[in-house]
């Protein structure tokens, strides 16, 4: 069933905004997003590819790594036909149902990759500070359930969110500042009453990346304190090795994060298209970024991929 305008009793359509002021570029500008599209998606799904294939790679911390690609690969394929569609056929006609389902999977595969990070330091402090107990605590089917329990953790919540926006009335401006639907963007183009919205919203927030963050920052504070207590210089250099990769995840995943958020509250008086590029772009960098991170600083990995594309003698 289409959701309905309660002020007109006719379906509800929003559009989506390009680039502001270079919609004459929007072609050329679509060049690099393709790019980074494809590069985000080969990437993922090559990182995927070997850890499933390759058993060498079949233990705890490559599983995760798994479920991070898994989200990365959601957020590409959640925006990539609204901002493709946009800079190649200018459609940005969405209706409010399929608006709400593009929501559902941007921000729960957002919360699940804050989860899919936090599992990551749990499992490099126990690697770290419990070495002996690692195979123990860390089972397949602990592993399993561990991913079951992110997917729900990421979704459970969004329903009752974007329910309330439901039943909200749209009776000004259906656009939307955004190339794809954002929670916060839609609030704002409703005329009802939306506190409990962003109260609701506000507190999803706090609960997922707020607390999720700092949990990341404790593991990180008890695997240091952990490995300064090492006798052997090389062996702390090591430990710390193992978590550059994760480190540098946790930086880009939470830096262009925080970055937006300052961006829109501070420089309101940017030019409208300088806040379209950051908002794209921001979705983009982790899924981009993560492969290669991992590709070059996991050795495992890189010989892997390798493996793949030169014959062995």
């Amino acid at each position: 069933m289409p959701s309905f305008n309660q002020s007109t009793a006719h379906p509800i359509v929003f559009f989506l905004t390009g680039i502001p002021g270079l919609e004459t570029s929007q072609a050329w500008i679509s060049i690099p997003f393709c790019c980074l599209y494809a590069i985000a998606i080969s990437g993922n799904s090559m990182i995927l590819f070997v850890i499933i294939t390759e058993s060498s790679l079949h233990e705890p911390m490559y599983y995760f790594l798994s479920m991070l690609s898994f989200t990365d690969l959601g957020l590409c394929f959640s925006t990539v036909v609204t901002v493709l569609g946009i800079f190649w056929s200018n459609v940005r006609e969405i209706s409010f149902d399929a608006c709400i389902g593009q929501m559902f999977f941007i921000h729960g595969f957002t919360f699940m990759e804050s989860s899919v990070l936090l599992v990551m330091a749990f499992d490099r402090f126990i690697a770290i500070c419990n070495p002996l107990r690692y195979a123990m605590i860390l089972t397949n089917s602990r592993i399993i359930a561990v991913g079951f329990a992110i997917v729900i953790r990421g979704t459970a919540a969004l329903v009752p969110l974007l329910l309330l926006l439901k039943r909200l009335s749209y009776c000004r401006s259906h656009v939307l500042h955004h190339s794809y639907c954002f929670y916060t963007d839609v609030m704002k183009l409703s005329c009802s009453d939306t506190k409990i919205n962003s109260a609701f919203g506000l507190t999803l927030v706090i609960s997922y990346a707020g607390l999720d963050s700092v949990l990341i920052l404790l593991s990180y504070v008890l695997i240091i304190r952990s490995v300064l207590c090492i006798a052997s210089k090389e062996e702390r250099k090591k430990a710390f090795g193992t978590c550059v990769s994760h480190l540098s995840a946790v930086a880009i995943f939470y830096i262009p994060m925080i970055s937006v958020s300052l961006v829109h509250r501070f420089a309101k008086h940017a030019p409208p298209f300088v806040h379209a590029l950051i908002a794209n772009v921001y979705l983009l960098i982790p899924p981009v970024m993560n492969p290669i991170i991992y590709s070059v600083k996991t050795k495992q990995i890189r010989k892997a991929i390798l493996k793949i594309f030169i014959k062995q003698p």
